[in-house]
């Protein structure tokens, strides 16, 4: 069985947002702690995801708060099998143990509200990785804009990282904080060298826009920039960013994973390819329905070529070398 690290995915959010009282031990979800063990995780990125737009009497900071104390309280509730990781050597240990690592991240940089102070007191209760915008404009910058009917669907080239997103940026990098996401190496290497707009869209889990053209996914040139710097992209599960044909939203095979990794290995090489399900985050389905089911995205990548070393890459070592490289 080959270790998954899963960079990024919903769940803490999708606990609070259910009606009944579940936990993170066997929730009707893709992922808790019994799947993960079954799919044979060794570390879950748990997103503190934010969604601006839908705050009312509380704000973003207040929200992202109550989901740490979520996140918290259902990591600590099970201390024989998940633990918090803030290192390479924490997460080493919990390997050692045979427990799953858990790492706080931030999905939304508006939840600092422009404030260094905040970012400071995230990182103390434990964040280690974080965008810095999702899909509305916020203190740190503009995203790329959504679609909209009657404009061209391209990029947008003119608005990217504010005065304050730049200083937050220099601030994650001194911390070893990783933004955004753990593809860190790429953002924080270039956003003085590519558009602020192309960096913004930068998160853990994109795909290759060569394969599928989304504005949240890799474009040749990003890819080949990354590849430069020693960074990690994840692969997103979500169909939108897998395919264009319809149904685009509704439906993703393994094999267009394996597509988007065959275009990322081309373009870039196997080190920047890693895993970034978006499990509990999206609409639609894929062949890999949840966490107990990653083994069989292995078997695909073996039929269809890749050496047993290129998936272990692809599961854990490359994410294992970025974590490694930058946390404190």
């Amino acid at each position: 069985m080959f270790q998954v690290i899963d960079m990024h995915c919903d769940t803490i959010p999708a606990l609070q947002w259910k009606e009944k009282q579940e936990h993170l031990a066997d929730a009707d979800l893709q992922i808790n702690l019994d799947k993960l063990e079954k799919g044979g995780s060794l570390c879950q990125c748990f997103s503190l995801f934010t969604f601006l737009k839908g705050l009312k009497d509380e704000t973003p900071f207040e929200h992202v708060r109550k989901l740490a104390d979520l996140w918290k309280s259902e990591v600590e509730r099970y201390p024989d099998r998940i633990c918090q990781i803030k290192t390479y050597a924490d997460l080493m240990q919990v390997q050692k143990e045979g427990k799953i690592g858990a790492v706080m991240t931030v999905e939304e940089g508006g939840v600092y509200e422009g404030s260094i102070e905040k970012l400071h007191t995230l990182y103390d209760l434990g964040v280690r990785i974080s965008t810095l915008t999702w899909n509305f404009p916020n203190e740190l910058g503009f995203p790329n804009p959504a679609q909209e009917e009657g404009k061209p669907y391209l990029p947008d080239l003119e608005n990217g990282l504010t005065p304050t997103g730049i200083a937050f940026v220099e601030e994650m990098e001194r911390l070893g904080l990783k933004g955004p996401h753990v593809s860190c190496l790429y953002y924080l290497s270039l956003y003085d060298e590519l558009t602020a707009a192309e960096l913004c869209e930068r998160c853990d889990e994109d795909n290759a826009r060569g394969a599928c053209f989304h504005l949240r996914n890799l474009s040749d040139e990003m890819i080949r920039q990354l590849a430069e710097r020693g960074g990690v992209t994840g692969i997103n599960f979500c169909p939108s960013f897998l395919r264009e044909e319809e149904p685009a939203a509704k439906k993703a095979s393994t094999m267009d994973m394996v597509r988007h990794m065959k275009y990322l290995r081309n373009a870039g090489g196997i080190d920047i390819i890693g895993l970034g399900t978006d499990f509990d985050g999206f609409s639609g389905k894929t062949d890999v329905p949840d966490a107990a089911h990653m083994q069989h995205l292995a078997d695909v990548m073996s039929h269809e070529g890749f050496t047993d070393e290129e998936i272990e890459k692809v599961f854990s070592k490359n994410v294992l070398r970025v974590f490694r490289e930058c946390w404190k």
